[in-house]
């Protein structure tokens, strides 16, 4: 069971005691295709996680007949999580902030739920809790049987074998750490903005190499599990999501306030590009089979943005997405 992660839209989460007189409204999204039951393969870095389980475990094999057509993950900061199968549609966690949706390697999703309570959704529409942080929680991925966490104080966690989140502080002796900084903008006269954290994970296909987004931190890679940490991308490029590819371990795109960035590399090194682009500010990445989309705007309060493509092996200028998209959304 494959899960694709969808670009996240509407302005960047912020801390609300920054400037409470600017709500926040948006959204990110999983699509779940039953067509393609692809376990990932086995790596060094797995590790067994146990959770607090607030339902019993559904076997795997109820939870793939369960999934007979493709199933949209909608998650809202403010609304609960809505499940979009075909023509039809529900609601869950209703009330509740949902962030983080990511996939959980066994035809399910991880998502942060009130910011510190991680979560797993069974394929068959089961909730349950994973762990609970004393901090709030910005994202997740899984890597193998295991599942880190980011926060938003820029630390990385890891659910341990007592089913509990466990900091991993390689991350803070990674060089240049002392040159992150929390990104600000003056609106109304008075700063607002996100806190220094880690915005996005994700995870090389093979499991081998670990990325954490940290905004504005760049992108440290880990390819020992999380124990250590090396700097990539120059923090100034001000990277917005990371997202690997789901079957090529070698590919891995950023979304970045210097536009689309790609690595061929498994995120060692990074080109950034902005040809075909109205304007460089980038928010959101993913991929959609052979392709890659990436979502611009002129900044991040911008009222109109694009989205744009270009094949994965094919560079040269992103187009805009058509087939009736508005050219501005």
């Amino acid at each position: 069971m494959a899960i694709s992660r969808g670009l996240s839209f509407g302005l960047q989460e912020q801390d609300e005691s920054h400037h409470p007189d600017h709500s926040t409204e948006g959204f990110c999204t999983l699509r779940i295709s039953p067509e393609r039951a692809v376990a990932r393969p086995r790596s060094k870095h797995r590790q067994t996680s146990s959770s607090n389980s607030s339902t019993t475990n559904a076997p795997k094999e109820q939870e793939v007949s369960a999934m007979t057509t493709p199933t949209v993950l909608v998650a809202t900061w403010r609304d609960g999580l809505f499940v979009v199968t075909g023509r039809t549609s529900h609601q869950e966690l209703a009330g509740q902030p949902v962030s983080g949706l990511a996939q959980d390697g066994n035809g399910g999703a991880l998502a942060i739920v009130g910011r510190r309570s991680l979560r797993r959704r069974t394929a068959a529409g089961e909730w349950r809790t994973i762990a609970v942080s004393e901090s709030d929680l910005s994202c997740c991925t899984a890597v193998g049987d295991g599942i880190y966490v980011g926060t938003d104080d820029a630390q990385v966690l890891r659910i341990g074998a007592n089913g509990k989140l466990e900091p991993l502080s390689g991350l803070n002796e990674i060089a240049g750490r002392d040159r992150w900084y929390a990104g600000v903008a003056l609106i109304d006269g008075q700063l607002v903005g996100p806190p220094l954290g880690i915005r996005s994970m994700t995870a090389t296909c093979d499991d081998a190499v670990l990325l954490a987004n940290v905004h504005v931190g760049g992108i440290p890679r880990s390819t020992d599990g999380g124990v250590t940490w090396q700097p990539t991308i120059d923090i100034e490029h001000d990277v917005h999501q990371v997202c690997a590819h789901p079957t090529r371990p070698d590919i891995v795109i950023a979304a970045a306030a210097s536009g689309l960035c790609v690595s061929e590399d498994s995120g060692a090194t990074w080109n950034a590009e902005r040809d075909g682009l109205h304007a460089s500010y980038c928010s959101a990445v993913a991929f959609a089979g052979d392709d890659i989309l990436v979502a611009a705007s002129e900044n991040h309060f911008s009222a109109h943005g694009a989205i744009y493509r270009r094949r994965i092996d094919e560079p040269g200028p992103l187009l805009p997405v058509g087939g009736g998209l508005p050219r501005q959304i």
